[in-house]
């Protein structure tokens, strides 16, 4: 099950109570608060020091990038070294890594420059239409995957809201970045804005106030929407902050009047919940939410007495992936308050196999999460892409992973994307990845997906490096301003 089908088939269930976990309640004491100062009172803080070993992994991952992206195209694959088709929103975080780079000397600006420049001249060259093939896009959206050799519709895939979301993301970042008087910075900034402004967000809305997530010229839109708590906040708001073809923020209220189905304490404290993780990073990748409400969170804070918002709600999402490892009912193999973390990654296959006298199920790609297509498979990512909401259990996780299972799952490019260390003997074959000695089953790919945020989340933890450019992004900064949100460094 692929991530997108899981947000189709997902439903949040209801509230079970649950003991805290021990951690949590001090880092809540100790941390919560003070993660959000610097945006809250609007000041910038001073870079972190990072541990050696998150900064190594930052930059394998960021090598990752730099290798397997195409100078030609910018095109970056949704997966390497198995040969794959370009991931759009792969291609989003590539950008965004660019100038990261260059933040940590690992690439010149002009190099960073020059990528990105040729990234956004290939796509707003690329063809758009209704037609079934020749075309990398419709109405402004771009397909899910495209070929990496021309950057048109792979296979039958469907042309994705959040997937173009997530690549636009990182164009605005690019424009933000790119400042400058060179005359490729100033080309930068306008092939963003228009690409970003030719996207018909109320072409998408086809059932009331709520914005598809996807369409296929064989068939039309996806039956399902951008509905329930998840990562569609970044679609939402770029719908409604475009100057050119806004959507009403009725889809907001819409968005946030389902939120009740998500509204959960299981695993910790009360919070909005999406089992996979990603569902609480892709937008905090662009969108420094500490400090800042809408309505909803707004009212929410005053009905538990507590400072909620959304950057607070991820952290408490990290914690309640910690403690569903800990407590590990399910009895998988590694699961620990030190080694944790599940999201939409790959996994050995779609089977089931008898592991001492107990019949388990495993699954292929999956968005797997805490109760939620759960099959011992970690995934690095889900907690080292989480290092800027909750660090003091994020880096602890990275090192024990590292330490306990070494080359295996640790390599010049950062992590594999998933291991599986219940899974240590295979009695038929394997879709993805190989047994290895010492660990279990093991990836043999990395996603851009999963490395992306890696870096992304890394450096925001670090110095803000994305939040602070965002910040002043104005199409962002005009659908926050919709959509209701106050406080923090929206005051400033």
């Amino acid at each position: 099950m692929n991530r997108r089908n899981f947000l189709m088939r997902t439903t949040t269930g209801a509230a079970v109570l649950a003991a805290g976990f021990p951690v949590m309640a001090a880092a809540q004491q100790a941390g919560g608060a003070a993660v959000a100062t610097g945006a809250i009172n609007g000041t910038q803080r001073r870079p972190l020091r990072l541990d050696q070993e998150i900064e190594e992994l930052q930059e394998r991952t960021f090598r990752w990038f730099e290798k397997v992206t195409d100078r030609r195209t910018g095109l970056t694959p949704d997966r390497w070294p198995t040969p794959s088709f370009c991931s759009v929103a792969a291609v989003g975080f590539a950008l965004t890594c660019w100038p990261v780079g260059v933040a940590r000397g690992w690439m010149s600006r002009a190099e960073a420059r020059e990528r990105t420049l040729t990234t956004l001249r290939f796509f707003h060259d690329l063809p758009q239409g209704p037609e079934a093939t020749g075309t990398a896009g419709h109405k402004g959206f771009f397909y899910h995957f495209l070929d990496m050799e021309t950057g048109l519709r792979f296979a039958q895939n469907e042309l994705s809201t959040v997937d173009t979301a997530l690549l636009i993301g990182g164009m605005l970042f690019a424009a933000r970045y790119f400042d400058g008087r060179h005359a490729d910075e100033a080309e930068i900034r306008q092939k963003a804005q228009a690409i970003y402004e030719r996207i018909e967000w109320p072409w998408a809305v086809i059932r009331d106030n709520r914005i598809t997530m996807g369409w296929h010229p064989e068939s039309g839109f996806i039956p399902s929407d951008w509905h329930v708590y998840n990562e569609g906040m970044l679609v939402l708001l770029l719908a409604i902050g475009s100057p050119t073809h806004p959507v009403s923020v009725n889809v907001w209220h819409e968005w946030a009047a389902s939120y009740d189905e998500s509204w959960t304490d299981r695993w910790g404290s009360w919070r909005l919940n999406f089992a996979p993780i990603f569902g609480h990073q892709y937008s905090h990748m662009f969108i420094d939410f500490r400090g800042i409400q809408d309505a909803w969170m707004r009212g929410q804070s005053a009905q538990l007495g507590e400072y909620l918002d959304y950057f607070e709600n991820s952290r408490r999402a990290v914690y309640a992936q910690q403690k569903y490892a800990h407590d590990n009912v399910a009895g998988w193999a590694g699961y620990s308050s030190e080694v944790w973390g599940l999201t939409a990654c790959d996994g050995p296959g779609d089977f089931k196999q008898v592991i001492d006298g107990r019949e388990r199920e495993f699954f292929s790609y999956s968005a797997r999460g805490p109760g939620e297509r759960d099959d011992g498979t970690i995934a690095p990512t889900a907690a080292a892409s989480s290092i800027a909401f909750a660090p003091e259990i994020v880096v602890p996780c990275v090192k024990a992973m590292k330490q306990k299972y070494g080359a295996g799952v640790y390599t010049e490019w950062g992590f594999l994307d998933s291991f599986n260390p219940t899974l240590t003997v295979r009695d038929g074959p394997l879709q993805h990845g190989k047994i290895v000695d010492g660990v279990g089953w093991v990836d043999g790919d990395y996603l851009g997906i999963d490395q992306g945020p890696i870096v992304i989340m890394t450096e925001n933890h670090r110095s803000e490096f994305v939040w602070r450019h965002m910040r002043g992004e104005p199409n962002i900064r005009r659908a926050l301003d919709i959509a209701g949100f106050t406080g923090g460094w929206m005051n400033g």
